[in-house]
Order: C-alpha cells, then sequence, then structure tokens
C-alpha cells in the first residue's frame, strides 16, 4: 500500500472513532463526553421514541382512538316476498300455479352508539323490513337489536341492545360546521368489520354543507352534510365526526357518477345529527314519526312547458294541481293552479322540496306560503293538524 493510500484510511478510521462508532457499534456520549452507561442508553432510546410517537399523534389519532369502540357493525336478515307475475292471473294459475316465494336476505350496514345503555342509530335502510338485526361490537361480541323504531322519510332508525356499560360517541352540532373543516367517517365497508373487529377509517374534509338530494324513494334528504371522506357500500349508517370527537352527522348516500362498480369518487353525503337528534327523540318516545296530516294538497313541479303557459319568468315552484275539500289548504282557500314560491321563507323548485319540508315538520307546526296566484304574490298560512 503507498502512502498516499495509508494516509487516507487512516483519516478515515480516525474520524470514525471521533464519531462514536466502535467496531459497528454506537456509543452514547453525555455533555461532558464521557460514555453513557447502558440504563442511560435505554432511556435515551425510549424518548427518541416517544418523540416520534408524539409527532404522529394529532386531532385525527386522537378522534379515531377515542370513538372507535363506539361504532359497531350491522347485519340485517330480512325475509323478502317475490311474488310471481302472473300470480293472479286465474288462466296462468291453473297450468303453472302460485309461483310467488319467499327468500332470506343478508343485509351489512354500519351504527353507532349514542348512550352507555345500547341505544344505537343507523339508517331506516339498513334495517328495512329486518327479522333480525345482529350487532358486531368491537370487543368481538355479537349482540341481538330490537329495533325501537324506524323512519322510512328521514331514513333513521334507531336500535337497542341489552347491555349497559357501553362506549358512546357525543353528539355534536351540525349547524356548527365549517366548510373545509377535518372529518373522519367510520363505518362497516363491504363487512369488513366482521372480519377485523373494528371499523374502517376514512379521512376528508367537509365539502358543502345544505345540499338537497331526491333518491326517489319517498326518502327526503335535505340539508345533507358534503364530504370527500370516502364512503362505500356499508358505510350506511355509520358516524361522521369532526377533529374533537363530536358526531356531526350519519353516513347515508354516496353519489357514483357513471362508475359500473358503484364505489366511491369522492361525494358522500351525510343527514345533520342536529336532525337526527330530532328524529331519534321521536322514535324512543313512540316508535314512529307521525305524519298523518291534513293537507290536501297535490302538486306538480312546475317544468318549462307549464313556466310558458302561466308566462312565468322563472321555471321554479310547485303548481297545485288538485285541492281536498275541508282539508287545511281548502279551509285556508288556497285553489288549484295556486304556485306556491317558498315555505316559511324557504324557496321552492320543486314538488319534492315541499315535501320534504314538511316532512321535517310537527303536528302544530305553522306552514307560511307565498303564492302566485294569477300573477299576483299573496301569502297563506295554516297549521299542520292530524286527518
Amino acid at each position: 500500500m503507498n502512502k498516499s493510500k495509508y494516509l487516507f484510511y487512516s483519516v478515515i478510521f480516525a474520524v470514525v472513532l471521533a464519531s462514536g462508532f466502535v467496531f459497528g457499534h454506537f456509543v452514547f456520549k453525555n455533555e461532558s463526553g464521557s460514555q453513557v452507561n447502558a440504563e442511560e442508553n435505554s432511556v435515551n432510546r425510549e424518548r427518541v421514541l416517544q418523540n416520534i410517537t408524539d409527532s404522529r399523534e394529532n386531532a385525527i389519532t386522537r378522534t379515531v382512538k377515542d370513538v372507535s369502540q363506539a361504532v359497531v357493525g350491522i347485519s340485517v336478515t330480512e325475509v323478502r316476498e317475490y311474488r310471481d307475475p302472473f300470480g293472479d292471473d286465474p288462466f296462468f294459475r291453473q297450468f303453472f300455479g302460485d309461483r310467488s316465494y319467499k327468500q332470506e336476505v343478508q343485509g351489512l350496514g354500519s351504527g353507532f352508539l349514542i348512550s352507555d345503555d345500547g341505544y344505537i342509530i343507523t339508517n331506516d335502510h339498513v334495517v328495512g323490513n329486518a327479522t333480525k338485526v345482529v350487532v358486531s361490537m368491537t370487543n368481538g361480541d355479537h349482540l341481538d337489536a330490537e329495533i325501537i323504531g324506524k323512519d322510512s322519510y328521514s331514513d333513521i332508525a334507531v336500535l337497542k341492545i341489552n347491555k349497559s356499560g357501553l362506549p358512546y360517541i357525543k353528539l355534536g352540532n351540525s349547524d356548527d360546521v365549517m366548510i373545509g373543516e377535518w372529518v373522519v367517517a367510520l363505518g362497516n365497508p363491504f363487512g369488513l368489520f366482521e372480519v377485523n373487529q373494528k371499523p374502517t377509517v376514512t379521512v376528508g374534509v367537509v365539502s358543502a354543507s345544505g345540499m338537497k338530494l331526491n333518491s326517489g324513494e319517498s326518502r327526503f334528504y335535505r340539508n345533507m352534510i358534503q364530504t370527500d371522506a370516502a364512503i362505500n357500500s356499508g358505510n350506511s349508517g355509520g358516524p361522521l365526526v369532526n377533529s374533537i370527537g363530536e358526531i356531526i352527522g350519519m353516513n347515508t348516500l354516496i353519489y357514483t357518477g357513471n362508475s359500473m362498480a358503484g364505489g366511491n369518487i369522492g361525494l358522500g353525503f351525510a343527514i345533520p345529527i342536529n336532525k337526527v337528534k330530532k328524529i331519534v327523540d321521536e322514535l324512543k318516545k313512540n316508535g314512529k314519526i307521525e305524519r298523518n296530516y291534513d293537507i290536501g294538497l297535490r302538486l306538480q313541479t312546475v317544468d318549462k312547458n307549464i313556466a310558458q303557459y302561466f308566462k312565468l319568468n322563472n321555471v321554479q315552484g310547485a303548481i297545485v294541481v288538485s285541492v281536498e275539500n275541508g282539508s287545511a289548504a281548502g279551509k285556508e282557500g288556497i285553489k288549484a293552479e295556486d304556485i306556491i314560491l317558498s315555505v316559511n321563507g324557504e324557496k321552492i323548485g320543486s314538488d319534492s322540496d315541499f315535501w320534504g319540508i314538511i316532512t321535517d315538520m310537527n303536528l302544530g307546526d305553522k306552514i307560511k306560503l307565498k303564492i302566485l296566484r294569477s300573477g299576483d304574490e299573496i301569502e297563506k298560512e295554516f297549521e299542520l293538524k292530524v286527518k
């Protein structure tokens, strides 16, 4: 070895020694420069690991830790009857008989505990016409649940399991939601809760609020919270919580666009928790929501043809097709061809908007209508009463 190479390797070896490495072993030194003993070495290592852990923790991870145990998976058994399309025809029945049959159908969804004595909230479309509902807990328990009440119009259902001392999620205030704030969606997509005994977590932001959607199934979704947190099949009924662990909505719908798989594309919707609270209180008390209102109106959405016929400036509102004699609307003097522009100050774009507002109201509430009649705007008011 020539002198230049010898000098080079000598310098490298000296640098390694000065850095505290001896033959591949790292040696900790204290502030005075003396070698640290094994016990101090262990303490330093734990401190470094704790610093790393602390840096990874944030509002989202703390929220997930706080609320996860209150999220449940829901398994539903429903008996559906499939009728023979020719079953009512005596001619076909004499040859083929009655080919109607019943079949058990399994369904999956999510839910969350709202009290330590076992009350659970989920979607009505998760429960359906269930003959049996089983709730899966994060501790591995599978418990039969009783359906306390459900409401198809608002798509909300209340279940009860016979157990106490349970973790539950704190109900927040959905009127206080901020666009762009972090949110966490938890639930049972594709039945994964059954496999892992814990909810799947997705994170996003509040994309919009006050969204109106029409499912076309006699369900009215008003003032919905939109989020880009991934929501998939099986997430229905699960909680949408803010970054301080308060539930602000119940995950209910996704918009899939032209996706053949029906998966998430960043458009999920949750029922605001303030509406859920109101419905849940009534369901716990009466088991149903009384909506047998004496309104007496039959409506149709104003389209381009109707707008042109009545020489309207805007294509919006709901036109009165007929009024039932003796009904609240009839007594108030509402007539056919009246065009309802707003209800209690909220603009009406379609007949669904009208009925959506009505289904959120209670018996005894006042309905204030702004109506367009023969080019003039007039106001009418009546009270919601039982037929």
